[in-house]
């Protein structure tokens, strides 16, 4: 059997970055495990510190795929900031690839760019190099981290 992959990203406001990425990977929150009528009822039967807890019980920390294909991913709520570049990041593949043409990769990956913009993200920087069939651009969520749009 494979090994199911989570991505966990360290943050200050897991509520903010689970809105973000939801809309952004066309995800949604994920639901409280069986048997347990929210988030806060779990967390507490596994023993995190009610000082630890939201206080909206229904609050997740995480956004899975809906169709259960990609990643879980979980927003860990630590109490440091970020500091420095991300080691990984995510490349959120919008296009067909090289099948395309790249004037219209371009459109495609500039179409999604001001999405996430309006959704919050802030756009770094254009990888758009003459002569290289490439096109992507560096954006940030709302915490800061690193992300591609290609």
């Amino acid at each position: 059997m494979a090994t199911r992959l989570q991505v966990t990203v360290d943050c200050a406001d897991p509520t903010r970055l689970v809105a973000f990425w939801a809309e952004a990977l066309g995800y949604v929150p994920a639901p409280p495990p069986d048997g347990f009528p929210d988030w806060r009822s779990y967390y507490r039967r596994i023993g995190v510190p009610d000082e630890e807890l939201p206080e909206e019980a229904d609050v997740t920390d995480s956004v899975v795929d809906p169709a259960g294909v990609g990643p879980r991913l979980w927003f860990q709520q630590v109490p440091e900031p970020k500091a420095g570049k991300n080691r990984l990041h995510l490349d959120l593949r919008v296009t067909a690839g090289r099948a395309v043409p790249l004037a219209e990769r371009r459109r495609q990956v500039d179409a999604e760019v001001a999405r996430l913009r309006d959704a919050g993200a802030r756009l770094l920087h254009v990888l758009d190099t003459e002569g290289v069939d490439h096109y992507a651009v560096v954006m940030q969520d709302p915490e800061g981290n690193e992300f591609c749009v290609c």
